[in-house]
Protein backbone atom coordinates (compact mmCIF):
# COMPACT_ATOMS: atom_id res chain seq x y z
CA UNK A 1 0.00 0.00 0.00
CA UNK A 2 1.39 3.59 -0.95
CA UNK A 3 2.40 5.62 2.21
CA UNK A 4 0.85 9.57 0.15
CA UNK A 5 2.94 11.99 0.53
CA UNK A 6 2.38 15.34 1.52
CA UNK A 7 3.06 18.31 -1.21
CA UNK A 8 5.80 19.50 1.63
CA UNK A 9 7.47 15.80 1.41
CA UNK A 10 7.62 15.81 -2.32
CA UNK A 11 8.93 19.40 -2.55
CA UNK A 12 11.57 18.14 -0.07
CA UNK A 13 12.07 15.18 -2.07
CA UNK A 14 12.54 16.76 -5.25
CA UNK A 15 14.60 19.25 -4.19
CA UNK A 16 17.47 16.35 -3.00
CA UNK A 17 17.26 15.18 -6.73
CA UNK A 18 17.92 18.39 -7.73
CA UNK A 19 21.25 18.18 -5.60
CA UNK A 20 21.54 14.69 -7.24
CA UNK A 21 21.64 16.72 -10.75
CA UNK A 22 24.14 19.21 -9.60
CA UNK A 23 27.03 16.75 -8.09
CA UNK A 24 26.56 15.37 -11.67
CA UNK A 25 26.50 18.64 -13.15
CA UNK A 26 30.29 19.15 -11.04
CA UNK A 27 31.48 16.09 -11.94
CA UNK A 28 30.90 17.26 -15.69
CA UNK A 29 27.60 14.58 -16.34
CA UNK A 30 24.50 15.36 -17.68
CA UNK A 31 22.97 16.96 -15.00
CA UNK A 32 19.96 14.44 -14.29
CA UNK A 33 19.62 13.39 -10.46
CA UNK A 34 17.17 10.89 -8.89
CA UNK A 35 15.91 9.95 -5.33
CA UNK A 36 14.13 6.31 -4.04
CA UNK A 37 12.15 6.58 -1.02
CA UNK A 38 10.44 4.04 0.38
CA UNK A 39 7.98 4.56 3.50
CA UNK A 40 9.17 8.60 3.66
CA UNK A 41 12.73 7.10 3.78
CA UNK A 42 15.31 8.19 1.09
CA UNK A 43 16.53 4.45 0.12
CA UNK A 44 18.41 5.05 -3.25
CA UNK A 45 20.10 8.02 -4.70
CA UNK A 46 21.69 8.37 -8.27
CA UNK A 47 22.66 11.07 -10.58
CA UNK A 48 24.09 10.12 -14.03
CA UNK A 49 27.66 8.72 -13.92
CA UNK A 50 28.05 7.90 -17.57
CA UNK A 51 30.90 9.90 -18.33
CA UNK A 52 32.83 8.79 -15.24
CA UNK A 53 32.08 4.91 -15.49
CA UNK A 54 31.90 4.95 -19.04
CA UNK A 55 28.43 2.91 -18.93
CA UNK A 56 26.09 3.52 -21.41
CA UNK A 57 23.85 2.65 -18.81
CA UNK A 58 24.55 4.81 -15.67
CA UNK A 59 21.51 7.14 -15.62
CA UNK A 60 20.57 8.75 -12.46
CA UNK A 61 17.25 6.47 -12.43
CA UNK A 62 18.98 3.16 -13.38
CA UNK A 63 22.10 3.98 -10.31
CA UNK A 64 18.86 4.90 -7.96
CA UNK A 65 16.91 1.79 -9.02
CA UNK A 66 20.32 -0.20 -7.98
CA UNK A 67 21.20 1.64 -4.53
CA UNK A 68 17.46 1.80 -3.76
CA UNK A 69 17.54 -2.71 -4.70
CA UNK A 70 20.35 -2.98 -2.64
CA UNK A 71 19.03 -0.98 0.40
CA UNK A 72 15.86 -3.21 0.48
CA UNK A 73 17.47 -6.23 -0.63
CA UNK A 74 14.78 -6.86 -2.90
CA UNK A 75 14.62 -6.38 -7.17
CA UNK A 76 10.44 -5.37 -6.29
CA UNK A 77 10.50 -1.42 -5.17
CA UNK A 78 6.87 -1.52 -4.32
CA UNK A 79 5.48 0.86 -1.96
CA UNK A 80 8.23 3.30 -3.52
CA UNK A 81 8.36 6.91 -5.48
CA UNK A 82 10.81 7.60 -7.82
CA UNK A 83 11.78 11.43 -7.68
CA UNK A 84 13.58 11.85 -10.98
CA UNK A 85 14.89 16.07 -12.38
CA UNK A 86 13.94 15.07 -15.83
CA UNK A 87 11.70 12.92 -17.83
CA UNK A 88 12.83 9.00 -18.07
CA UNK A 89 14.10 7.85 -21.62
CA UNK A 90 13.20 4.27 -23.09
CA UNK A 91 15.98 2.38 -21.44
CA UNK A 92 15.22 4.31 -17.36
CA UNK A 93 11.23 3.66 -18.37
CA UNK A 94 12.19 0.16 -18.81
CA UNK A 95 14.12 -0.32 -15.93
CA UNK A 96 10.84 1.55 -13.44
CA UNK A 97 8.60 -0.53 -15.08
CA UNK A 98 10.65 -4.01 -14.30
CA UNK A 99 11.35 -2.68 -10.44
CA UNK A 100 7.79 -2.07 -10.28
CA UNK A 101 7.57 1.37 -8.99
CA UNK A 102 4.57 2.49 -8.72
CA UNK A 103 5.01 6.14 -8.86
CA UNK A 104 7.20 8.67 -10.38
CA UNK A 105 7.27 12.38 -9.89
CA UNK A 106 9.75 13.87 -12.62
CA UNK A 107 10.31 18.20 -12.85
CA UNK A 108 10.85 18.51 -16.64
CA UNK A 109 10.11 17.36 -20.21
CA UNK A 110 12.70 15.80 -22.11
CA UNK A 111 11.30 16.69 -25.88
CA UNK A 112 14.04 14.50 -27.95
CA UNK A 113 14.04 11.15 -25.43
CA UNK A 114 11.51 11.35 -22.61
CA UNK A 115 9.44 8.56 -22.67
CA UNK A 116 6.34 9.38 -20.09
CA UNK A 117 5.18 12.03 -21.74
CA UNK A 118 6.77 13.38 -24.46
CA UNK A 119 7.47 11.03 -26.97
CA UNK A 120 5.64 7.41 -25.67
CA UNK A 121 3.68 6.81 -22.44
CA UNK A 122 5.22 4.03 -21.43
CA UNK A 123 4.54 4.03 -18.04
CA UNK A 124 1.11 4.03 -18.93
CA UNK A 125 0.69 1.05 -21.53
CA UNK A 126 -1.99 -1.02 -20.63
CA UNK A 127 -0.31 -3.55 -22.81
CA UNK A 128 2.37 -4.10 -20.08
CA UNK A 129 2.34 -5.96 -17.30
CA UNK A 130 2.86 -2.68 -14.91
CA UNK A 131 1.13 0.56 -15.15
CA UNK A 132 3.24 3.73 -12.90
CA UNK A 133 1.30 7.00 -11.51
CA UNK A 134 3.44 9.84 -12.78
CA UNK A 135 3.14 13.35 -11.52
CA UNK A 136 5.07 16.00 -13.43
CA UNK A 137 5.97 19.82 -12.91
CA UNK A 138 8.10 19.87 -9.80
CA UNK A 139 10.95 21.89 -9.57
CA UNK A 140 10.35 22.49 -13.02
CA UNK A 141 11.56 25.51 -14.10
CA UNK A 142 15.12 24.33 -11.97
CA UNK A 143 15.46 21.27 -13.15
CA UNK A 144 14.94 22.94 -17.35
CA UNK A 145 17.66 25.30 -16.26
CA UNK A 146 19.88 23.37 -14.55
CA UNK A 147 19.40 21.27 -18.07
CA UNK A 148 20.02 25.04 -20.35
CA UNK A 149 23.08 25.49 -18.34
CA UNK A 150 25.07 22.86 -19.04
CA UNK A 151 24.34 22.70 -22.58
CA UNK A 152 25.10 26.06 -22.88
CA UNK A 153 28.26 25.76 -21.13
CA UNK A 154 29.06 22.78 -23.29
CA UNK A 155 28.30 24.64 -26.49
CA UNK A 156 30.23 27.60 -25.61
CA UNK A 157 33.46 25.74 -24.54
CA UNK A 158 33.20 24.01 -27.78
CA UNK A 159 32.99 27.48 -29.66
CA UNK A 160 36.22 28.63 -27.56
CA UNK A 161 38.20 25.14 -28.49
CA UNK A 162 37.12 25.49 -31.98
CA UNK A 163 38.10 29.53 -32.13
CA UNK A 164 41.39 29.17 -30.66
CA UNK A 165 42.38 26.18 -32.51
CA UNK A 166 41.61 28.69 -35.67
CA UNK A 167 43.91 30.89 -34.67
CA UNK A 168 46.66 28.86 -33.82
CA UNK A 169 46.24 27.54 -37.54
CA UNK A 170 47.09 31.09 -38.35
CA UNK A 171 50.40 31.62 -36.42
Amino acid sequence: MQNKLSPNQELYFMSLALEEARKAKFMGEVPIGAIIVHKNQIVGRGHNLREQNQDATAHAEVVAIQDACRTLKSWRLWDCQLFVTVEPCMMCSGAIINSQLPEIYFGTRDPKAGTVQSLYQLLNDQRLNHQVRVYEGLFQRESSQIMQDFFREIRLRRKKLKKSKQISRNF
